[in-house]
């Protein structure tokens, strides 16, 4: 069988899976803090029909190696951390980072000392996940949490690491730069709340989307702050401006980092790409019939 159409048919795979990545992306380019994917391709193993030969002195130069390919495969399917813009809605939970770091989430497990009377939380011993979302609520208790009710997590009153909540009774609140949460109590008297605390990675594409906005931390992300990969304490927490995070911005979310003209383009050139294999397989077939129509 001709090797050319199994080279196509691996091209048509690899721009299948292209596809599904860009309209993924396009699909998202709505969705607040969202980072796009992007596929790259490498080749297969060739044949090599003659092997490369050194120069024999008087008698003949070197030789190349005769090598045929056998198509292509996805190299990669990476995740693409750069910023996107910045959207204002002068709404005071709604929080972007101008710079690096992630916000951290807990989410409360069996025997987890989240509940409606502690605010302290034992980072070992909860779900936690990372999001550059800001768009954060109160619940019931006062407590700032995502739209799946997921605690946010910084220092809290206390000094620990915990969720940060704001009294019922309080009159008004706000976020600095630092992540710092104050509010004025009912007396008018202003009050520290916590303050918001951020994680940051040396390799955030190596980060795993488990969706809702969500990321989960592997072997290969690198935390910066904890040396055996997992979040114990507040030590373990960055603040805001410091440490290479970047900065918080209270009223204002970050967009999707989606190119709408770059999706297109990109689009373009992977349909281009997938008819071009298949015209591979057409033309391959068409050499196979003549093959054939030599019996007749």
């Amino acid at each position: 069988m001709l090797r050319s159409m199994y080279s196509g048919i691996s091209g048509m795979k690899g721009f299948q899976t292209k596809l599904d990545t860009i309209g993924n992306n396009i699909a998202n380019v709505n969705t607040y803090g969202y980072k796009k994917g992007r596929v790259t391709f490498q080749d297969t193993m060739s044949q090599t029909m003659s092997a490369a030969q050194g120069a024999i002195a008087g008698v003949r130069g070197g030789i190349n190696p005769a090598q045929v390919g056998l198509g292509s495969q996805v190299g990669s399917v990476d995740t693409v951390h750069e910023q996107g813009n910045r959207q204002t809605t002068n709404r005071p939970l709604d929080l972007a980072l101008e710079g690096d770091g992630m916000f951290v989430l807990a989410e409360g497990i069996p025997g987890s000392p989240i509940n409606e009377t502690s605010t302290n939380v034992d980072l070992s011993q909860v779900n936690v996940s990372f999001t550059r979302a800001g768009n954060f609520y109160l619940d019931d208790s006062g407590a700032i949490v995502n739209g799946d009710g997921k605690y946010l997590i910084g220092e809290s009153s206390t000094g620990q690491a915990g969720v940060i909540t704001i009294p019922d009774d309080a009159q008004s609140f706000s976020i600095q730069t630092d992540g710092s949460v104050n509010y004025v109590d009912s007396t008018g008297n202003p009050q520290e709340a916590g303050q918001i605390r951020l994680a940051k990675f040396s390799n955030p594409g190596g980060l795993q989307k488990v969706g809702s906005n969500t990321f989960q931390n592997t072997n290969n992300a690198g935390l910066s702050t904890a040396a055996d990969g997992t979040f114990n304490d507040i030590n373990d927490l960055l603040v805001a401006g410091e440490d290479g995070t970047g900065k918080m911005v209270s009223g204002a979310l970050e967009m999707s980092n989606v190119d709408l003209a770059e999706s297109f383009t990109e689009m373009i050139t992977a349909q281009r790409g997938f008819q071009a294999n298949t015209r591979i397989i057409t033309t391959s077939d068409e050499i196979l019939q003549e093959l054939v129509n030599l019996k007749r």
